[in-house]
């Protein structure tokens, strides 16, 4: 099968009729919005534009992003401010705790923008955050989607010690692509962070994802689908890249619904252990399906 090319109609921004947000229906989505800017938190849901801020808000439930909001990486296709972050807050990882507690989520998502101005990388933050939580409560799942730390054993170390269930760290695209969709980050070098933390921690689910849209061959998908599996990667999450502002990088075609699940089948085929793949999905959309084994 190849890929849907994109409908000449479709251009001047106008999107296939399978890509729909819908917009906040209940209560929920308001008490969600509330709590967060109660708590002073970020969530990658506003900050990457996120289609589906409204479906996960009015369900209880949001991805937190940690490090303050200024990210020191400008990716081509991320809606997240490129600028000089701002300092640590000391008492965020307890605030993210507490939203855990009051939204009564049993998987969290934890994220953060790259700081490259830190020497560890914002790993200590991540092992705070993780910790507080596991104070609030044990048995709450926690998966991290980190960035890269350049690779360093011991930064990974330092978030692994502190006992996530599942570690993220996204792909985004195929080799080729990458110079051009990710700012500094390396094909090999996310998937050597893969490796390591598997390596270095043998009992955590590593976990990745791919944007779909931006011009890659389906050879090419495949064979990342290959290099995850090769490092040990358990899940997997595809999904269709849209642009979020006139600056970032275009749309080359719009990925059919039944191209995304014949990819998913591909890669559960591959030996995946969970995959979500679909138009609208995202690293941390639905991350709850997935259950994995807890061996802290």
């Amino acid at each position: 099968m190849s890929c849907a090319k994109i409908d000449p109609a479709l251009h001047q921004g106008q999107k296939p009729p399978w890509i729909k947000v819908r917009l906040p229906s209940n209560p929920v989505f308001f008490s969600t919005k509330a709590l967060i800017s109660d708590l002073r938190l970020h969530t990658v849901c506003e900050s990457a534009q996120c289609p589906n801020r409204w479906e996960c808000w009015s369900q209880g439930t949001a991805t937190f992003m940690i490090a303050g909001d200024r990210c020191t990486r400008a990716c081509g296709f991320c809606a997240v401010t490129t600028a000089k972050p701002f300092a640590l807050e000391d008492d965020e990882p307890q605030r993210v705790a507490e939203a855990v507690r009051r939204m009564k989520l049993k998987h969290v998502v934890i994220t953060a923008v790259a700081r490259d101005d830190l020497k560890d990388g914002g790993a200590d933050h991540f092992a705070s955050t993780i910790a507080a939580i596991r104070e609030m409560d044990p048995s709450v799942i926690v998966e991290v989607l980190v960035p890269d730390f350049h690779a360093q054993d011991w930064c990974i170390q330092i978030v692994l010690d502190a006992g996530p269930d599942i570690y993220n760290h996204n792909m985004e695209t195929v080799e080729r692509l990458t110079p051009l969709v990710r700012s500094r980050a390396k094909y090999r070098t996310s998937l050597e962070v893969l490796r390591r933390a598997k390596e270095l921690s043998s009992g955590v689910v590593t976990k990745s994802g791919v944007m779909l849209g931006l011009g890659e061959k389906e050879t090419e998908l495949f064979q990342t689908m290959d290099d995850l599996r090769e490092v040990g990667c358990e899940v997997l999450t595809m999904g269709q890249y849209l642009r979020p502002t006139a600056k970032h990088l275009p749309v080359v075609e719009y990925i059919t619904p039944e191209q995304f699940n014949y990819y998913g089948d591909i890669a559960r085929r591959k030996g995946f252990l969970h995959v979500a793949s679909g138009p609208l999905v995202r690293s941390s959309y639905h991350a709850a399906d997935f259950h994995p084994v807890v061996r802290r």
